[in-house]
Order: C-alpha cells, then sequence, then structure tokens
C-alpha cells in the first residue's frame, strides 16, 4: 500500500488506515465520468466496484443508462444520497467536479482517480474538512486493503 501512496502525486492523501475506513463506510458512489466504453478504466473500475457491492451512480451526460442504471447529465443532479463522488475526468475540469462535490448536503468523500489531479480544489476541499484522494487508483487501493 506504500507503493501505491508514494505513486501519487499528491502526498497528502489519507493513511492507508483512513482509506480502508473509507472504503468500508461508503455505500454509494456518485461516478462521475463513468464511461459507455467496456475498455475504459473508467467503466472498468467502477464495475468492478458494483461487484464488490457498493451502489454505483453513473454521472455522465452523453449516456441515458449505464451499468443498468440510469445516468446522470451532471453531479449537480443526482437525486440519491452520495457517499463518495470518484472522478474519472481530466484534470483539467476536475475541479470544477470538487466543488460541485463540495455543494452537495452529503458531505461526501472525494476521490480523483489516477492522473486527474485539482491542487487548488483538492486543497480548499481538505481545508473545509473534506476527505479527498487524489491521484490514486481506487481499484487498487481496494484490491490492497479489502480484498
Amino acid at each position: 500500500m506504500r507503493r501505491l501512496l508514494r505513486a501519487s502525486s499528491d502526498r497528502d492523501n489519507p493513511s492507508p488506515d483512513a482509506l480502508a475506513a473509507l472504503l468500508e463506510d461508503v455505500q454509494h458512489i456518485a461516478v462521475v465520468g463513468l464511461s459507455r466504453y467496456l475498455e475504459k478504466a473508467a467503466r472498468r473500475v467502477p464495475s468492478y466496484l458494483a461487484a464488490k457491492g457498493f451502489d454505483v451512480i453513473p454521472v455522465n451526460p452523453s449516456a441515458d443508462r449505464l451499468l443498468g442504471r440510469r445516468s446522470y447529465p451532471t453531479l449537480e443532479d443526482v437525486e440519491e444520497s452520495v457517499d463518495l463522488v470518484l472522478i474519472f475526468r481530466p484534470s483539467a475540469v476536475a475541479a470544477e467536479i470538487v466543488e460541485a462535490a463540495m455543494k452537495r448536503p452529503e458531505k461526501p468523500a472525494i476521490w480523483l482517480q489516477t492522473g486527474v489531479v485539482a491542487n487548488d480544489a483538492v486543497h480548499a476541499a481538505r481545508s473545509a474538512g473534506r476527505c479527498v484522494v487524489q491521484d490514486l487508483c481506487i481499484f487498487r487501493v481496494h484490491r490492497v486493503l479489502i480484498t
């Protein structure tokens, strides 16, 4: 696990114990950027999470349904309760998604997948007391810590 954390560009990511606790507490995951294309990580990782019992809520404006569920056009449109916002979008737009996650009444944790970085928005979210993971693969972390 330490090797995974060292591979991330964000040295302020939560500890392995905090990540394990987060993954054990989370039930409802809004996946922003869930892909329609089976070969993409943005499809494979959420599929894995769904297979592991998480309630995966698709957020993709180009799809009506993904993983057998209604897909919402934006995070703001999600009507269901969200424990974690998982971001599979380019770094150039990640900050606005982090900001949208910050506005949710449930105060979900925020996870930016490997290669996705929004340093200023992540710093602001952490300063506001949110649990934020950046530039780290939730699939790999789950496999190491939970299974």
